[in-house]
């Protein structure tokens, strides 16, 4: 019976850690879960950081955030939409652009 040969590979460090990193990379491509389109009115609510409904139908109704409603008493929300809210009330630290508010 012949034993297993033991191949040895030898490389430089960097190079052992560039080929790490692009292992970890790749992993992460092929895991990641994709973020679903539209959300519940609990994961609008976590993703704005509200506690009130009541708030989550203003902001509706005033037409800050997208939704739909598929069924009577199901509403789901739009991500991107939500994003889109958020974004609008970014503000650039003192000493850059201004000040002012970036859309």
């Amino acid at each position: 019976m012949e034993k297993d040969k033991i191949e040895i590979i030898c490389m430089e460090s960097a190079a052992f850690f560039e080929l790490i990193k692009e292992v970890i990379e790749r992993f992460k491509l092929t895991q990641s879960p994709k973020e679903d389109k539209w959300i519940s009115g609990m994961e609008a609510m976590k993703m704005l950081r509200i506690k009130s409904k009541a708030t989550l139908q203003k902001m509706r109704d005033e037409g800050h955030i997208r939704y739909s409603q598929p069924e009577k008493k199901i509403i789901l929300y739009d991500v991107d939409s939500i994003h889109e809210y958020l974004e609008d009330f970014v503000y650039e630290p003192f000493g850059t652009a201004s000040g002012k508010i970036l859309r």
